[in-house]
This record gives C-alpha cells, sequence and structure tokens, in this order.
C-alpha cells in the first residue's frame, strides 16, 4: 500500500501486545498468554493469545505443547471477560466450580515460531445479582491456523469483596499466604515426570496411589502473587503428576482431556491428601490410554475430584 500524505494510517503497522495483566490476575507481564479480545455477538466472543515456545513450568514435551498451558488460557479467559465485558469491578474475587477440556495433540505440535490462537467463547447460565453477574459458564473453542486444537468448558462465581470475606469465613486476605507452612519433602522426579524440584506437587504418603499436595507458596508460576488458598492450577498440576506416578508411563503420556469439579477450598494450614485410581486402560496403535480419577481430600470432606484421560503421544 503506497503510504501518502492522504492515507496516513497505512503508515502505522498493526502492533500486537497483551492485556493488561490485572485483568487476568496475574502479578508477571511474562505469565499473561491473551493477547486481545472482541465482541461477536450478544454472549460471544473472540479472545486471542499467543503461548511461547518455551515455558519455565508449562514445559513443551516431545515437541507438543503442555495441554496445561490452555489451561491456564482458559483460566484467564474468564477474568478477562468478566471483567471487560460485563464490568465485574477489580477487586472482585472469581472461583472456579466446573472445569473440562480436551485437546487435539496434533493441533498442539510446536513450529518455528510461537503458536497464535482463537478461543471462540460463548457465556451461558449467567445469574445477575444487583446488575453484575454472581455466576457463569463459558464454553471455549481454541483454534490455531483454522484447525480447533481444543474444546473447553467452564462455570465459576463471582463474588464482591464482602461476600467472599464471608465465603471465606475468616480467611480471607493475605495472613494465610505469609503464615503458609513450608513445603513438604517432594516425590521422586521421575515418578511425576517433572525435571525441577520446585515444580513437584507431590509429597510421599504411607501408601501407593496417595500422597500429600506438596505446596510451595514460593513457586514463581503456580504462585504468581499472594492468594489466600491453594489455586486451581495447582490441583490441576495434581491430577497429572498423580496419573504419571500412579504408575509407570511412557514420558509421551500427555492428559489430553480432564473434568474437574472444585468442591470447596482447599487451604494452607491443613494437610490435604490426593488419592489416584485407574479406571480404564486400552492400548492402541500408536500408544496406549489410560482414564484415571483423582480426588482431594481435605479435613473430613472431598475438596476437588477429576478425572482425566493420559495418552501417549510418542509412536
Amino acid at each position: 500500500m503506497l503510504v501518502t500524505a492522504e492515507n496516513p494510517a497505512a503508515a502505522r503497522p498493526l502492533l500486537t501486545t497483551t492485556v493488561a495483566k490485572e485483568y487476568v490476575h496475574r502479578a508477571a507481564l511474562a505469565e499473561v498468554f491473551l493477547t486481545g479480545w472482541a465482541k461477536t455477538g450478544p454472549a460471544s466472543f473472540r479472545v486471542s493469545a499467543q503461548w511461547p515456545r518455551s515455558h519455565s513450568f508449562y514445559e513443551c514435551e516431545n515437541g507438543l505443547y503442555d495441554p496445561l498451558l490452555l489451561c491456564e488460557t482458559v483460566r484467564q479467559t474468564f477474568p478477562l471477560l468478566t471483567h471487560v465485558a460485563y464490568d465485574v469491578p477489580l477487586g472482585h474475587q472469581l472461583s472456579w466450580s466446573r472445569f473440562q477440556y480436551a485437546v487435539n495433540p496434533e493441533a498442539m505440535r510446536l513450529e518455528r515460531n510461537p503458536a497464535e490462537l482463537e478461543l471462540h467463547v460463548t457465556c451461558s447460565d449467567v445469574r445477575v445479582i444487583r446488575s453484575l453477574p454472581a455466576s457463569m459458564s463459558m464454553h471455549i473453542e481454541a483454534v490455531r491456523d483454522g484447525t480447533t486444537l481444543a474444546v473447553a468448558h467452564t462455570r465459576f462465581g463471582c463474588h464482591t469483596p464482602a461476600v467472599y470475606r464471608r465465603l471465606r469465613a475468616g480467611r480471607a486476605g493475605e495472613g494465610a499466604f505469609v503464615n503458609a507452612p513450608l513445603p513438604s519433602p517432594p516425590v521422586e522426579r521421575t515418578a511425576v515426570n517433572r525435571h525441577r524440584l520446585r515444580d513437584i506437587v507431590l509429597s510421599p504418603a504411607s501408601r501407593h496411589g496417595r500422597w500429600q499436595l506438596r505446596v510451595d507458596t514460593t513457586h514463581p508460576v503456580l504462585f504468581d502473587h499472594a492468594v489466600d488458598h491453594v489455586p486451581g492450577m495447582l490441583l490441576l498440576e495434581s491430577v497429572r503428576q498423580a496419573a504419571h506416578a500412579l504408575q509407570p508411563f511412557s514420558p509421551g503420556m500427555m492428559p489430553a482431556s480432564m473434568d474437574a469439579t472444585f468442591r470447596k477450598y482447599v487451604e494452607f494450614d491443613e494437610p490435604c491428601w490426593i488419592e489416584a485410581d485407574p479406571v480404564t486402560e486400552t492400548v492402541q496403535t500408536g500408544g496406549g490410554r489410560q482414564t484415571v480419577r483423582v480426588t482431594a481430600m481435605q479435613g473430613d470432606g472431598l475438596a476437588f475430584s477429576a478425572t482425566t484421560e493420559m495418552v501417549d503421544t510418542v509412536p
């Protein structure tokens, strides 16, 4: 295009940036994966994202992106849209109640450039109190280069500061974070397919298929900022690691799908026990599949449960 005085816009290239880190509840700009958003219908949106070719925690294995990178991208999507599209003020708290995803491993392959994604989001079941959403569901289709990379569904609550303080019953604020116990000893790195000790979220327990949740509040990604309870992303990581630790897996096994239910907040000040049981196991051409059910128990109650399908991506 010819740049002239009559066409000054042609001299300005389109520039890409991330969304404001405050909108996705992150402290570090390096941990923001969303790059923009647009409204496409009364309750539908298009959100753009970029994945780096390397990440300190969401490691790329066997030439594939980590499915939990998708989980974090979705986790960033729902605060973004609640703030910018539904006018939820900063300072309101969001809490997961349900999360499901399934990835297409072929579309998760690393290429020469960072992965550019479009997330097509449809909001539904919006419950409104005093003109602001108190809870809602989102259905998300993640597309890369015209191919469906993943589908996800999530439901979450939106709480005013006053409501959140009542829900937390005296636990709200940074006190719980500051006074969190030191992390318990980790299991062996090879048991959970992790290369760095700091990334291990399980500690040994008295029997096979059971571990103590290992909570390291100094972790730069899982605890990007101070919180008063164990983050949902740490619980999702515990599912992946418990599935690996349940029995020896090929290094190519990835959590290709997951269906998780968050029942109550997991606290810092008492042990949380992770238990895993195999549900199904099949062997197919090009690798195996195993479905594993994982639960998190704290005190006398079930705090979290999930089922994941581990798929071998190495022929």
